[in-house]
Order: C-alpha cells, then structure tokens, then sequence
C-alpha cells in the first residue's frame, strides 16, 4: 500500500503543475482588462501605468506566472484587484463555506443514489427498476439553477417555510452552527444533491444488475450460501467503482455550484469565482480556480487510495 501512495503521489505533482499552468493561462487569454474594474475612467496613461506594476502586470506572463506559482507555494496568492484585500483569505473562508455546502449535499446525494441503485439493479427490468430509472434520468436532466428557483418559489416566497438568500440570517456570510443557519443550508443543499443522486443511482443500477448477471454469484446460490451473503460479495466488488462515482461527483459538488451558490446567495468558491469573472479580478479568479483544483485531485487521490484498500488487485496495476 505504501508503495502504490507513494507512485500516486508521484503522478499528482506533474497534473497539480499542470493544473497551475492552466488555471494561469487560462485567467490571462480572458478578454478585456482587468484594470477597468477599479480605474477610474479618466485615469492617466501614468496612473494606469503604476497600477500594473503594482500587481505585476506589465511582466511577461511566464514571468508572471513564475513569481505567482512560487508565491502561492508559500501560500499567497496575491491580493484581491477589486478589494484589496489577501486572496488566500477569501479564497479559504469561501471554500469553508462550500466544503460545508458539498458535505449537506453528500449526506442527502450518496446515500439516496446508493439506495435507490442498488434497488434498481436489484430489481432489474421490473416496475421499480423503470420508476427509479425515469426518476435519476429527470434528476440528470433538470437544470438545477432553474431546480434552485422553483424550490425558492415554492418554499420561500409562497409557503414561507425555509429562507433563500445568504447562510444565515438576514442574508448573511457569516456561519454558525444554529438552526437558524441550518434552516438557510437545506434548499441549497438539496437542489445540488439532485443531479448526484442521479448519476450515482444509474451507475449504481448497471453495475449491481451486471455483478448479479456473473457466473460466480450464481454459483455462490448454487452452493447454498444465505441470501445476507451473497449481497455482502455483490457489495464488496461493486465498491471500487461505486467509489470512483462517488468521488467524481464530489468535485462536482465543490466545484460545480457556481449557479446554485449564486441563486441562493450563498457565500462559497462558487458565488467568490462568479464574482470574480464579473470583475475581472485576476488574482482573486486565478487563486479560487487553483484551490478547487487541487481540492478536486486531491479527492481523486483519496479516492484512488480507498479504491486500492477495497480491491488489493489495484495496487498491481
């Protein structure tokens, strides 16, 4: 085991600097200028001037992204252009609050898709597998910005149960574990758990009904082994891929609700970057877009390791 984390380790540190490179490259083709957000419109040619070398924009962009990499190595990532203030510091207390986003959606998202899957491929070609089939294809299919607005409408502004905006109170930023904050964390949570449930269930359904199709479960009944056991081996080799589902989608959960985090105004990675892109503010936009990189291939990581805990046969390959 310690040899297979130590050549996953190996392989993630050409894709982290790839991933770098590419969240820089791509912030800087960007069109228009980011100065603009903050300029005034009768700034001087020598004041537009200062205000690049300020933020190191008169440099070559391999120049740039030297002393920007070797900067965010040590943990700055530069200061916000719109702001002024520490990108680091935005950036963590941002994903703080979508990490907390991504982990309500989880606990509703994983176990309702594993459940209603594994149902599915129990109960394979029957009136369940078709209802549970019709149901993760229009969870898949239903955009959930608009999802995300229906729920608003329905629960918040007609029938007044549940609030819509910020993470507490008075459409606030600030978190705190209460049940009023608990009350602003269901609708957000449930509208990014749908499109989860979803995959999870799908792929959960063909994998169960395919591990049930195979010659050694049905010798396994042919030996007269109890039912209880038989679904505990079907468990145990449907648990690798299910795991590799399950961490996709949890860099979709991260990184995948920009829309949802700004319909409920929700203070995440995905509400700072939507901001962002508004303002042109490249340190702030390149510094959320590396951080939910990494955060993405480091649940990959985890998730490889969990995969080759499960199946020994993955660490010889």
């Amino acid at each position: 085991m310690f040899t297979y984390l130590v050549r996953r380790l190996i392989y993630v540190l050409p894709v982290a600097i790839g991933v770098s490179m590419f969240c820089f490259l791509l912030v800087h083709i960007a069109p228009g200028d980011p100065l603009t957000a903050i300029m005034p419109v009768d700034a001087t040619q020598e004041e537009q001037a200062a205000m690049r070398s300020a933020y190191g924009l008169d440099k070559p962009l391999p120049v740039q992204y030297a002393i920007w990499i070797s900067k965010a190595v040590q943990g700055d990532l530069g200061k916000s252009i719109a702001t002024g203030r520490p990108v680091s510091g935005e950036v963590m207390r941002a994903v703080a609050n979508s990490l907390l986003l991504a982990a309500a959606a989880s606990v509703i998202a994983f176990p309702i898709g594993i459940f209603l899957g594994f149902l599915a491929g129990y109960f394979r070609d029957t009136i369940f597998d078709r209802a549970i089939t019709a149901v993760a294809i229009t969870g898949v299919s239903v955009p959930n910005y608009w999802l995300g607005i229906v729920l608003v409408i329905v629960f918040s502004v007609q029938l007044g149960w549940l609030p819509s905006m910020g993470a507490g109170p008075g459409g606030s930023g600030e978190w705190a574990w209460d049940y009023a904050h608990m009350r602003h964390l269901i609708l957000p949570a449930v509208t990014l758990a749908v499109v989860p449930i979803g995959i999870v269930a799908r792929t959960i359904r063909a994998l169960v009904g395919d591990i049930f199709s195979m010659d050694f479960v049905q010798a396994l009944y042919a030996k007269g082994m109890r039912h209880p056991d038989v679904l505990r081996h079907v468990i145990r080799n449907a648990a690798p891929t299910a795991l590799s589902v399950i961490g996709l989608q949890l860099g979709y959960l991260l990184g995948g609700s920009i829309l949802i985090e700004t319909v409920f105004n929700w203070p995440g990675s995905g509400f700072l970057l939507s901001n962002a892109i508004f303002q042109r503010d490249l340190p702030l936009l390149q510094g959320t877009i590396l951080v939910l990189a990494l955060f993405f291939v480091t649940a990959n990581l985890i998730v490889d390791v969990a995969q080759a805990a499960i199946d020994p046969r993955i660490k010889r390959t």
